[in-house]
């Protein structure tokens, strides 16, 4: 959307025939847009491997964010991000841009999902037998012998100050569960 505007902005510079109308969009404006283009070249830039090869990219602009990761030198990046910027006006970025929210919001959800089983293996250590029911009746193929041990246990560590390792257990077990 946003390279568009700068694409309608140049075409609209271009009409000037009778009934058409020209929208106007100021030096201001496509400025704007270049600095959000360019926002978002750096945001492709600082992903994990992993995250980018997720996002549907040009090979240009693939080629241009593997040079801008190699830069060591403050100048030689910041002249790369304004290449990048400068790409990113020359292609649809609406694609990018939405994948780029996509992966922001997968990464909320997976962090909600966390603080859920977390809360969950607080509730087992805290209340024991009514959480450890409450736990079954969402993931029945918990196995209720299984928690009773590990809620105990970690229950004695937890009284003898010793570390957590079998609260983090549970954690896992409850995190093999939700899957």
């Amino acid at each position: 959307m946003v390279s568009r505007k700068i694409k309608q902005a140049r075409e609209n510079a271009l009409l000037d025939g009778p009934g058409e109308e020209i929208e106007l969009v100021s030096r201001t404006e496509i400025k704007r847009i270049a600095e959000a283009l360019q926002a978002t070249g750096k945001e492709l830039v600082e992903l994990k491997a992993g995250d980018l090869a997720k996002i549907p990219l040009p090979a240009q602009l693939e080629e241009a964010i593997s040079i801008a990761r190699r830069i060591k030198s403050n100048e030689g990046l910041r002249r790369q991000m304004q290449y990048i910027g400068k790409v990113m006006r020359d292609i649809d970025a609406e694609p990018i841009q939405q994948a780029l929210d996509n992966l922001k919001e997968g990464n909320k959800d997976e962090a909600r999902h966390f603080h859920k089983l977390e809360g969950l293996r607080d509730d087992l250590l805290k209340d024991g037998d009514p959480a450890i029911e409450k736990v079954v009746a969402e993931y029945p193929m918990a196995e209720r012998q299984r928690l009773r041990q590990m809620v105990k246990q970690a229950q004695k560590e937890a009284a003898a100050k010793k570390p957590p390792a079998t609260a983090r257990k549970l954690f896992k077990y409850l995190r093999e569960l939700a899957e």
